[in-house]
């Protein structure tokens, strides 16, 4: 078979999905990966996963722009002929599934959050909803990574429930993060491993550094992670610059070595407004790290409170605050502990052959010869698409 993968970043593949790619392709299928072109499409190449580059923003609405995906993604379904796509993030979902739709191509699709658009109920809100509820009728298969969001979904009658199914986030590979024996550390550590914006609680990170900063602790507060272009949302460089020279945190910039930064930290932390299934925390219980994270769909998911970590409140610096002191101050023997249960859950629940197979069952089901045959279907859109 011919499989496409949809997403908005070619990054993200890379990182987030290649266990699942090189699985499919052992299973002898062509892989296709249709993303904005950045310096990870070597990687892809080499790998003999075939690259089509397609222009994607991430932020904003734009319908003259949406319609142009619109347009693209269709002139590659027809180019490339799969026999299935994979769509991740909003626009591919979205814009991917109409689009395949159109051409009678089965989809798998998966929400791996709600983002932003969901978190006020602006315009913005009610027309994602639409657009969703329009791309997802002739969805085969629609997966989420907890189960909050998925009864959204249902409930807001965006999809139908027996298309839906959970998944356990993007896994992770047990083979490569290897669990790290634990030793409290001086200075300790704290490592915050997000993208700069506001609806990752980086705001309520740096006051609560402030707040056990002005209560006498001198731990290390270190932040992770790659700038946003949407200004709305976006923690500015100089935003940084300053907090470094108020001495209250370290910046990192962004990196592909996440694993051995972690690695030294000793707890891990993200007090994020809402998730899916947050990678971050899957690499951390892996490594058995305590985490501190918001009581919020997808976090709460991964850290159960007063076992693999704590848990607070959402938007509150001061609980944030609260919850790191009493990581700072249990015995080393009581957070070696806690990463050990992080490590047991993520080994029990969060392994990354568990989407592989979910995923080829959700194929398997396409794995015959189908009525693709696009041959006169294409040619009539060919006719009215000029193929770039």
């Amino acid at each position: 078979m011919k499989i496409a993968i949809v997403i908005n970043t070619t990054w993200n593949i890379f990182n987030f999905r290649m266990g699942l790619l090189e699985a499919l392709q052992s299973d002898g299928h062509e892989i296709h990966a249709i993303s904005p072109a950045d310096e990870y499409v070597t990687h892809l190449v080499d790998t003999g996963i075939i690259h089509h580059h397609v222009s994607i923003s991430a932020h904003g609405s734009n319908p003259i722009k949406d319609c142009a995906l619109l347009m693209d993604l269709m002139r590659l379904y027809i180019k490339i002929k799969p026999d299935v796509i994979l769509h991740y993030t909003i626009k591919p979902n979205i814009y991917g599934s109409l689009a395949a739709a159109i051409l009678k191509i089965p989809v798998v699709n998966n929400v791996s959050g709600l983002g932003s658009a969901f978190h006020r109920k602006t315009i913005t809100y009610y027309m994602v909803q639409l657009l969703y509820k329009l791309a997802f009728i002739n969805a085969d298969k629609i997966f989420f990574q907890n189960n909050e969001d998925r009864n959204f979904f249902v409930q807001k009658k965006l999809v139908r429930s027996a298309k839906t199914d959970l998944l356990p986030g993007s896994g992770i590979n047990l083979r490569k993060f290897h669990p790290v024996h634990y030793q409290k550390g001086s200075p300790f550590v704290f490592l915050m491993v997000a993208r700069l914006i506001s609806d990752k609680g980086i705001f309520e990170y740096v006051e609560a550094i402030r707040h056990l900063r002005s209560k006498g602790y001198q731990a290390k507060f270190q932040l992770l992670g790659a700038f946003d272009a949407k200004p709305d949302r976006a923690v500015k460089p100089e935003m940084i610059d300053a907090w470094e020279k108020e001495g209250l945190l370290e910046y990192l910039g962004v990196t592909d070595h996440v694993q051995e930064i972690m690695s030294q930290s000793h707890c891990v932390v993200l007090p994020s407004y809402r998730e899916g299934t947050p990678r971050v925390l899957l690499e951390a219980g892996s490594l058995c790290k305590p985490i501190v994270a918001t009581d919020v769909a997808g976090c709460h998911h991964v850290v159960k409170d007063g076992c693999n970590g704590f848990l607070c409140k959402p938007m509150d610096s001061i609980d944030l605050a609260n919850k790191m002191q009493l990581i700072l101050e249990s015995p080393e023997e009581q957070l070696r502990k806690m990463g050990e249960n992080g490590r047991q859950l993520i080994e029990t629940t969060f392994d990354e052959n568990r989407v592989i197979d979910k995923y080829r069952q959700a194929i398997f089901q396409f794995d015959i010869p189908l009525p693709f045959s696009l041959q006169k279907r294409v040619q009539s859109l060919t006719d009215t698409i000029t193929v770039g």
